[in-house]
């Protein structure tokens, strides 16, 4: 995904957030992650990566807390991580992340929503080289924070790349390498920081403003899906 693309993006999670629509996405990782590793996340890895993505979205003590113990019910549910791969309005790429305890529901709603959107799913595997799984960080820009010097620090532990935007700055690197990134971060006192693995297109295409916005009104669909968690695209 491009990088003004990340920026308009990351305007419209901000805004998510404010009306709660991120916090059932952000539950249901945080229940994955308590059922593959248990609820302890000084000896869970995800559940602590989940947990500090969540306070980086401003998710509620309260709500993180309680889709933890949701987690450890007998009656939980069990969710599956599923991706589709589509083609949008003029010949945009898009991958589709899913968590679902029901693949059937969610790939009807996948495929009505491309339908309906002037674009259409596609067998999977298609987009494989299209597209490379990346370790990204992102967090606040503060004056106490040495770019350059945190940019040598973390080339030790993966850093491909590191980019500012508005404010935040983002890190890249291998997929390989997020659990060493992460790592790292913590050690240097980084505070308010979110790490995930995102698909990256690996030749970003150039679009107008209107061929830019019928894409973003795809996405905007996909994304009102309780099941999907995250939608990337092609566009630079």
């Amino acid at each position: 995904m491009g990088r003004a693309f990340e920026a308009r993006r990351a305007g419209k999670e901000k805004r998510w957030g404010e009306m709660s629509r991120l916090y059932p996405k952000l539950g249901k990782i945080i229940t994955m992650a308590v059922k593959a590793g248990g609820s302890d996340p000084n000896s869970n890895t995800a559940l602590k990566t989940a947990i500090n993505n969540a306070k980086a979205q401003n998710m509620p003590k309260d709500n993180i807390e309680k889709a933890i113990k949701r987690a450890t019910a007998a009656d939980a549910a069990n969710y599956d991580e599923i991706s589709y791969e589509g083609k949008g309005p003029h010949g945009a790429l898009i991958w589709v992340e899913c968590a679902t305890d029901n693949s059937t529901r969610t790939v009807a709603n996948v495929k009505t929503v491309f339908n309906k959107n002037n674009g259409q799913v596609v067998n999977s595997g298609s987009l494989d080289f299209m597209f490379t799984r990346k370790a990204v960080i992102e967090f606040k820009k503060t004056e106490n924070v040495d770019l350059e010097e945190l940019e040598l620090s973390l080339i030790d532990f993966g850093l491909e790349e590191m980019d500012v935007q508005e404010g935040r700055v983002i890190v890249y690197g291998e997929f390989t390498s997020f659990g060493d990134l992460t790592k790292a971060c913590e050690d240097m006192g980084i505070q308010g920081f979110k790490a995930n693995l995102q698909r990256i297109a690996n030749s970003p295409v150039e679009m107008s403003e209107a061929q830019i916005e019928e894409v973003e009104a795809l996405i905007d669909k996909l994304e009102e899906d309780d099941d999907v968690q995250a939608v990337y695209t092609n566009i630079a």
